[in-house]
C-alpha cells in the first residue's frame, strides 16, 4: 500500500486547452473595446501573453503583469461592452493560473472569458437576447473535448442572479451535455 497522491484535477495540458478557448473567445470581442478605445494596446497584450501560453510556453511574470495592465485598461472607459471585451482579456491572460482544486469557484475561471465575450459582443447591440443566444451558441462550438472534459471534472455552477452569473450557469450546463 501506497502513500500516493492522487493526479491532479487539472494538468498543465489542461491549463493550455483552457487557455486556447479563452484566447478564442477574448479575441472575438478585441474589436469591441479597440473601437472604444483606439491605441490602448493593453487587453491585446493580455491575450498575446495568453498565447504565448496556450502555444507552449511558460507562465510568467509577463502573463500577471499583461492581466494588470487590461484590468487597468477596464478603468479607463466607460462603454459597459468595452469593459466586458477587456474583462475577457483579462480572464484569457488570468487562465493558466486556473486552480487544480476541485471547487465550485474554479468553474467561473474556465467560463469567465466566454461570458464576457458574451457580453461585450451583445451589449448595446439592437437585439441584444439574440446576440447573447448566437454568441452563446458559437462560443459553445468553438469549444473543443477537451474543455468539455475539463468542464465535466470540475463541480458545476448553480443558477444564481444576475445577467452574468446567467451566462456562466448556462455555459457550464451546455458544456456538460
Amino acid at each position: 500500500m501506497t502513500d500516493e497522491a492522487p493526479p491532479p484535477l487539472l494538468t498543465e495540458d489542461d491549463l493550455r486547452h483552457i487557455t486556447r478557448w479563452a484566447v478564442l473567445c477574448a479575441a472575438r470581442a478585441l474589436p469591441v473595446f479597440e473601437a472604444a478605445v483606439p491605441g490602448d494596446t493593453r487587453p491585446r497584450e493580455a491575450i498575446a501573453a495568453a498565447v504565448a501560453f496556450a502555444e507552449g510556453g511558460p507562465r510568467t511574470a509577463v502573463l500577471r503583469k499583461a492581466a494588470w495592465g487590461a484590468q487597468a485598461a477596464t478603468r479607463a472607459v466607460d462603454d459597459p461592452a468595452a469593459k466586458a471585451a477587456a474583462r475577457a482579456a483579462i480572464a484569457a491572460a488570468g487562465a493558466p493560473y486556473t486552480h487544480p482544486i476541485e471547487t465550485p469557484h474554479q468553474i467561473n475561471h474556465v467560463l469567465g472569458p466566454a461570458a464576457y465575450a458574451i457580453q461585450a459582443l451583445s451589449i448595446g447591440t439592437a437585439d441584444e437576447a439574440a446576440t447573447t443566444e448566437t454568441e452563446l451558441r458559437q462560443l459553445i462550438a468553438l469549444a473543443s473535448t477537451e474543455i468539455r472534459g475539463i468542464v465535466g471534472k470540475l463541480p458545476g455552477r448553480k443558477p444564481s442572479k444576475g445577467a452574468f452569473h446567467a451566462l456562466l450557469y448556462r455555459l457550464d450546463t451546455a458544456l456538460r451535455r
